[in-house]
């Protein structure tokens, strides 16, 4: 139940970051190429797709364009869950958070469990979690905050013991090329090949 209330936590905290409109945090110095190991800032692209591993948790993210930017934050939860990386569009205010949670529920369970503990929030409405196209076993829903919030959780399975939580909010003001935008990168989001696989790695924190 820890685990559980972390990532309802999640849910709150992401849609108070994005309520408040606040610009994208730029990366730290040596944090990787353009979040950290050049110290640089990436300049600004809609061209480019690039891709993220973390070989420790089993996922890799593929970014639809470079203005998507990635802070690492590596909490971890004595419960087991993680919260590797936060992801910010760097114009219009969305966020995406990814959780990595141990497997103690299938991906319908935590969806559910979450959208039942976002309705007795103040101000928060969902839809019902339904099967999403990410996998076979993927689940997911929206909700609203208000008039200023709207947000998505996508919920698939991950490497085995492993779930991956996407977690993403936008100003309800946004674009549809933002919902767009976020929705690529959902999809970006999923578990690398067991051991053995052939897959060529970097170091993590690296965009390639």
């Amino acid at each position: 139940m820890g685990a559980m209330r972390k990532l309802a936590w999640g849910v709150l905290a992401l849609c108070t970051a994005c309520g408040g409109s606040r610009p994208a945090v730029k990366a730290e110095a040596g944090r990787g190429e353009g979040v950290g190991g050049s110290g640089k800032s990436e300049p600004v692209s809609h061209s480019t797709a690039r891709r993220y591993v973390d070989e420790d948790l089993g996922f890799e993210i593929v970014r639809p364009t470079a203005d998507w930017e990635l802070d690492e934050t590596n909490e971890r939860t004595p419960e087991g869950l993680s919260i590797p990386v936060i992801l910010r569009h760097n114009t219009s205010g969305a966020q995406v958070v990814l959780q990595v949670a141990p497997a103690v529920a299938s991906p319908t369970q935590f969806a559910e469990r979450l959208t039942e503990g976002l309705r007795q929030q103040p101000g928060f409405t969902t839809t019902d979690p339904a099967p999403i196209p990410l996998s076979e076993d993927a689940v997911g829903f929206d909700f609203q905050v208000g008039d200023t919030v709207l947000g998505r959780v996508a919920v698939r399975e991950g490497r085995p013991g492993r779930v991956l939580m996407m977690l993403a909010t936008w100003p309800a003001q946004a674009s549809s090329d933002v919902t767009r935008s976020v929705d690529a990168l959902i999809e970006g989001v999923r578990p690398l090949p067991g051991p053995g696989a052939t897959q060529a790695m970097l170091p993590r924190g690296r965009w390639r």
